[in-house]
């Protein structure tokens, strides 16, 4: 197996953890975090992709612009824009009271968002697999 696809799978590896650990926060009420961990899902597994291709290093934390990255490889990674947007928005005010204008976001976020967080992150897991297996047949 080529040094850029075994990289590529150590990313996956973790982004599968992630989302499992998502749903399990999710299962056990703690939304916020649930939704947090999808969106660290999704961005490992598009830097998995860029890994994947070769890029070194793979920086940034805005799955949105990392799906733009993914798109020069391969035009299809549009479909994943409005889910990555979505997901970005979990990124830092699922973390800290002060990324809100007030509360906290264990009293903020609802199980239906870290649903909804989840099952983006699942499609993006999904289609970068997909991406990787065609890519290791050739």
């Amino acid at each position: 197996m080529n040094r850029n696809l075994q990289e590529a799978r150590r990313w996956l590896s973790q982004a599968s953890y992630d989302l499992d650990a998502a749903a399990l926060n999710a299962r056990e009420g703690f939304a916020a975090l649930a939704c947090f961990l999808a969106q660290q899902a999704a961005e490992k597994a598009l830097k998995a992709y860029l890994y994947a291709q070769g890029e070194r290093p793979v920086l940034g934390h805005a799955t949105h612009l990392l799906v733009r990255q993914c798109q020069e490889y391969d035009p299809s990674f549009e479909a994943l824009r409005d889910i990555c947007r979505r997901l970005d928005q979990y990124y830092i005010p699922t973390r800290y009271p002060n990324g809100l204008p007030d509360g906290i976001p264990q009293e903020v976020y609802t199980a239906d968002q870290a649903q909804d967080a989840i099952a983006g992150a699942r499609q993006v897991l999904a289609y970068v697999q997909e991406r990787l297996s065609l890519e290791a047949e050739r």
